[in-house]
C-alpha cells in the first residue's frame, strides 16, 4: 500500500515530528514516542513544537529533544561578543577533502576566541512531516514557511485536522480513539518499528493522562490491550508528581522550580 504509514516513513529521507502550538501531554507523549521509534529504527528525524516543554512534560522520556528549530538543514556559526567589524575576509579551502573555514581580522585586531564561537543549525527540513493532533492547520504555524511546500504532510490525531488554507494537502491517519498516544502505539506496532522501555513508557503516561486513568468514554477493550502490551514490553507507569532522583534518563527534572513557570492552557486536541 502506497500510502500506508509504513512506507511514507520507510521512503522519507528526512522525517520532521511536528506538534501543535498548545499540545496535551498526550500529545507530546505520542510525538516524542514515534520520534525515538523511528530514531531507534535508524531514520533522520527531528521533533519541534513552537511552545516551550514546561513543567508538565518533564516525566516524559526524551523530551529534551524537543525544540522549537524545524531541522538542521543549514550549519550556522556566530561570533558572539566579537565586532563584525574586525573582520577583513572570510574564506575556504578543501583540503583532504575536509573543509575549512577561515575568519581573518583586520590588521591590529585579534581573531575570535574559541569561546566567542557559537555553532548552531537552522532551516526547516523533512521530506515528511508528521503532525501530531490539533484542530486545524493553524496551531502549526510552521506549515507556512516555503520550505515544507515540496513536503509530504501527514496527520495523526483522534479527530480529522481541519484544512483552513486550500494549498496543503494532508494525509490523515485520523481516527477515533482514547488518545493520540493509543494511535501512534498501533501504527508503530503495525508498522513494524522500534518500541524500547522508554517509548513504551511514554505510551503508557499519554494513554493513561488522556483518557483520564481510562475513565473516558472512548476507551475500548483496543485501549486496555495495547496498554497491556506496552506494559509487557517493560514499559512504566509513572506518578504525575516524582522526586527529581526519580526522573529517567532524557527527561528534564524540576528544579524544583523557585520561579514562576509558565501554565498549559487552552490546549487543541
Amino acid at each position: 500500500m502506497e500510502n500506508s504509514f509504513a512506507s511514507l516513513i520507510n521512503s522519507a529521507k528526512d522525517i520532521l515530528v511536528l506538534l501543535p502550538s498548545k499540545p496535551y501531554i498526550d500529545q507530546v507523549s505520542a510525538g516524542l514516542s514515534l520520534y525515538l521509534s523511528l530514531a531507534e529504527s535508524g531514520k533522520y528525524v527531528s521533533i519541534s513544537c513552537p511552545a516551550p516543554m514546561v513543567t508538565e512534560y518533564s516525566r516524559l522520556i526524551g523530551v529534551d529533544k524537543v525544540t522549537s528549530d524545524l531541522g538542521s538543514k543549514n550549519l550556522v556559526i556566530n561570533l558572539v561578543n566579537y565586532d563584525a567589524n574586525n573582520v577583513d575576509k572570510v574564506s575556504y579551502d578543501i583540503e583532504d577533502n575536509q573543509f575549512k573555514l577561515t575568519i581573518s581580522p583586520k590588521s591590529g585586531f585579534k581573531s575570535p576566541t574559541k569561546e566567542q564561537i557559537n555553532i548552531n543549525y537552522s532551516g526547516a527540513s523533512g521530506d515528511l512531516v508528521v503532525l501530531i493532533g490539533g484542530a486545524n492547520d493553524s496551531h502549526f504555524p510552521a506549515l507556512s514557511k516555503d520550505e515544507f511546500k515540496t513536503a509530504k504532510l501527514v496527520h495523526i490525531g483522534t479527530r480529522l485536522l481541519e484544512i483552513l488554507n486550500n494549498d496543503l494537502q494532508v494525509l490523515s491517519f485520523a481516527k477515533p480513539a482514547s488518545s493520540t498516544s493509543e494511535l501512534v502505539a498501533n501504527l508503530i506496532k503495525e508498522s513494524g518499528f522500534a518500541v524500547n522501555q522508554d517509548i513504551a513508557t511514554n505510551l503508557l503516561a499519554g494513554i493513561e493522562e488522556q483518557s483520564k486513568n481510562f475513565q473516558s468514554n472512548e476507551v475500548t477493550a483496543d485501549t486496555f490491550e495495547i496498554f497491556a502490551e506496552l506494559l509487557k514490553l517493560g514499559g512504566r507507569r509513572m506518578p504525575k508528581i516524582m522526586p527529581a532522583r526519580s526522573y529517567p534518563q532524557g527527561a528534564i527534572p524540576t528544579r524544583p522550580f523557585t520561579q514562576v513557570q509558565p501554565t498549559v492552557q487552552n490546549h487543541v486536541i
